[in-house]
């Protein structure tokens, strides 16, 4: 159904910044909410953070603090803009689209990211 296909990953340095685009194959489509998560090697997928159409808000996972923002075009093309990266920060990032709701369900291929000390 709906593709989501990410952009924006690399090889940066402590510090640097990254900006990750996310945008949907087919549109317009509905939608509830869009994300993004994350995971490590040897780890689960975490939440990073996600835009609510119903609230029209953002919200973020702790670990963020200030350092990451979210945005969203009219297009639903969702942007994680990503500053004071930390070498913890290396995993591979996934885009993720909620159309009712219920939950994430639609994921892209992800992109990844690394950061070296």
């Amino acid at each position: 159904q709906v593709q989501l296909v990410e952009s924006g990953g690399g090889l940066v340095r402590a510090g640097d910044s990254l900006r990750l685009s996310c945008a949907a194959s087919r549109r317009p489509f509905s939608t509830y909410a869009m994300g993004w998560y994350r995971q490590a090697p040897g780890k689960e997928r975490e939440f990073v953070g996600a835009f609510n159409w119903s609230y029209g808000n953002t919200y973020y996972a702790d670990f963020v603090k200030g350092r990451f923002t979210i945005s969203i075009d009219n297009a639903k093309t969702i942007y994680l803009q990503m500053n004071s990266l930390k070498p913890e920060d290396t995993a591979v990032y996934y885009c993720a689209a909620d159309p009712s709701g219920t939950g994430f369900e639609y994921w892209g291929q992800g992109t990844q990211v690394t950061v070296s000390s």
